[in-house]
């Protein structure tokens, strides 16, 4: 099982589109706080349908709470700072993928502290600043389970 894990997402349709991907994956999400919505709004019912109530779903006050409960996380950041692509990076079953939120991407502290886990997804266009944050938490997740599929166990 994937862990995806959000960073202060802001805006609920991109969450509630991610916790779809998860229930439909097998996959766990994570929420840190501060969320940019409440998880009563219409918007995030709305996309995540009726897969909501399905979710494996863990909401942290803050970060450090999550590192307490996930002391040997292995960790993969996604950003547009990454300098590493994803397609090189080697995802193992239980790894969390995490990322930050709309406006800001990770908070700041990360770039230092995490620099060598840090990976982008490719943008081979030639205007681009960022995908959107479901879009790459799904690009992400779905080359997880191809490098960990075993040959006819995914439909």
């Amino acid at each position: 099982m994937f862990n995806i894990v959000l960073v202060a997402p802001e805006i609920p349709q991109n969450t509630g589109n991610i916790g779809r991907l998860c229930v439909s994956t097998d996959s766990m999400l994570h929420l840190i706080k501060p969320l940019g919505f409440s998880l009563e709004d219409k918007y995030l019912k709305r996309s995540g349908m009726d897969y909501w109530p399905h979710l494996n779903l863990r909401i942290y006050e803050n970060w450090d709470e999550f590192i307490d409960v996930n002391p040997d996380a292995r960790f993969c950041f996604f950003s547009t700072r990454g300098v590493k692509s994803f397609w090189d990076e080697e995802f193992h079953d239980g790894d969390f993928l995490v990322f930050g939120n709309e406006g800001h991407g990770l908070p700041s502290e990360f770039y230092d502290k995490y620099w060598d886990r840090l990976v982008q997804i490719p943008m081979p266009g030639k205007f681009h600043r960022s995908y959107n944050l479901a879009n790459s938490a799904a690009a992400a997740l779905f080359e997880a389970l191809r490098q960990n599929r075993e040959t006819g166990t995914i439909r």
